[in-house]
């Protein structure tokens, strides 16, 4: 069945309003949204005042720049299921994996960015390097199977299976793996608001 441009007008109504809504409540300017998304300010522009129906993939890199999914993009929050599940094979929440670190997000990736977590597998000899991230930024790393040495700035500490750490974020940080086999671990990142 094909929509209707009643239908068609609606929904290109509907996506504007949700737009320039959720902008507004985040304080951004069009131009901020643009850096934000990938998607041009004249773009952006034009999906406001109803002019444009966004392609599938600018729908996703704007409800992405929110911190939402397409869905809550374009629906009412109403519609949503209260029970996000993130499966164990799902590609998207693959954050990195190579032969010396594999990263998986286990928050929602539309979910509040105060907050992050992650599953960590580490290689032998291998390490996870960070740059600083925004002031006021900790993590909390947790080891679950494996020996690793916490680095934060010139602060640094050995942790074997069961043990946790909370270090600043906000300076250059690693997590090293010094055992003989594969160092796994739950990572959980907090931003300051």
């Amino acid at each position: 069945m094909t929509p209707t441009s009643r239908e068609t007008d609606n929904t290109a109504l509907t996506l504007a309003e949700r737009v320039k809504q959720l902008r507004k409540k985040q304080g951004l300017t069009l131009e901020a949204l643009a850096v934000a998304s990938g998607v041009s300010r004249s773009m952006l522009s034009q999906i406001e005042r109803g002019q444009a129906n966004p392609t599938l993939t600018v729908a996703c890199r704007i409800a992405q720049a929110f911190s939402i999914s397409v869905g809550e993009l374009v629906h009412e929050p109403w519609t949503q299921s209260g029970i996000e599940v993130i499966r164990a094979d799902d590609a998207s929440h693959l954050y990195r994996a190579d032969d010396q670190c594999r990263i998986r997000t286990l928050s929602p990736l539309n979910m509040e960015k105060s907050i992050e977590f992650y599953e960590i597998s580490i290689a032998p000899g291998a390490a996870l390097h960070s740059a600083p991230h925004f002031e006021g930024t900790k993590e909390l790393f947790t080891l679950h199977k494996g020996a690793v040495e916490i680095r934060s700035d010139a602060d640094h500490c050995s942790l074997k299976k069961g043990d946790s750490a909370h270090y600043r974020a906000d300076v250059a940080h690693s997590i090293c793996n010094i055992g003989s086999g594969r160092a796994e671990g739950y990572l959980v990142v907090t931003y300051s608001s």
